[in-house]
């Protein structure tokens, strides 16, 4: 059970921008509540979803705006409102004054607007120029993960918190030097105890997120193992979040199929063949199987891998 009372001015997370601001009020079960603000005079839109089931309403609180839909201009104020299914085409809007409105979208949106995330997301971004192996490397560990957890029915929460724990899965490695990440030759101890500290760094990076801590444990966790030899504590089986045993075979899918800077990457059935025989010993297999089931659909395996 949930309830929760917010007072005037208060909010989960504030965005804000030149001429206009965002604060989100509520989230779950994928769907969630801003307050909307925006200046006389500005111009926006609401453009059509990649997912054709989202629904977008808006209850205008305050102000005037002009709506233009289908060559028709249509003025709405106060109490009015309107909804948004399955766009074929962006629908604009001027504000005739200040502008305040609830928007209620059924998909999480307003982490790609959150200063916070935004944040933490360009220095996944130095992190993956720094090393040079792994540029796009945390958006296909998020895309693959996203894949498997749809297959495994996961919630739309989990849904949300995963794809957020997997775009920002290495963000840890800003503490690593480029000359340890980049290096062709074997790490020394001491190299790859550095190297080990980065689940618990990026943990600390992103507790403070509104996301809560469920993001930071995942991260945390995604290099343990289901036998107990991962780390950072060395976990075993269902001590292992869902979501870090997603990330970890996303992670090691993506990672032996790209290049190194030790070594060439491997075809997608040497790297499928790989998780099977680490399977169930360090991997899910619920969730190798899962991954298996989206290669073979998009045509990625030649053959199929040995079970």
């Amino acid at each position: 059970m949930a309830f929760t009372i917010g007072k005037k001015g208060t909010s989960i997370e504030r965005a804000i921008f030149k001429n206009f601001e965002l604060n989100l009020l509520a989230r779950g079960n994928g769907t969630e509540v801003i307050l909307q603000t925006i200046e006389k005079g500005n111009i926006f839109y609401v453009y059509p979803s990649e997912n054709k089931d989202v629904m977008e309403f808006f209850y205008i609180l305050q102000g005037d705006i002009l709506c233009e839909v289908n060559g028709d201009k249509i003025f709405l104020g106060e109490k009015d409102y309107f909804t948004a299914t399955d766009l074929e085409l962006p629908v604009h809007f001027t504000a005739i004054t200040d502008v305040c409105y609830i928007w209620v979208i059924t998909e999480p949106t307003f982490h790609e607007l959150s200063e916070s995330f935004r944040a933490l997301k360009e220095v996944v971004h130095r992190v993956e120029k720094r090393d040079i192996y792994t540029f796009n490397h945390s958006k296909r560990v998020a895309e693959y993960s996203i894949k498997i957890a749809k297959k495994l029915k996961l919630s739309s929460n989990r849904l949300e918190n995963l794809f957020i724990a997997s775009i920002l899965h290495d963000i840890g490695k800003i503490n690593i030097p480029s000359e340890i990440l980049n290096k062709p030759s074997k790490l020394t101890n001491e190299e790859f105890a550095l190297i080990k500290k980065h689940p618990e760094d990026g943990a600390e990076m992103v507790k403070d997120l509104y996301y809560g801590d469920t993001i930071a444990t995942i991260i945390e966790q995604h290099h343990e193992r289901l036998n107990g030899v991962g780390y950072p504590k060395n976990l075993k089986g269902d001590e292992i979040l869902l979501e870090a045993r997603i990330i970890a075979v996303s992670d090691t899918f993506d990672a032996m199929t790209e290049d190194r800077a030790y070594r060439n990457a491997f075809t997608a059935e040497i790297a499928v063949d790989e998780l099977n025989r680490l399977s169930p010993s360090q991997y899910d297999p619920e969730v190798v199987a899962a991954l298996i089931e989206i290669l073979e659909e998009e045509g990625k395996l030649k053959n199929n891998p040995s079970t």
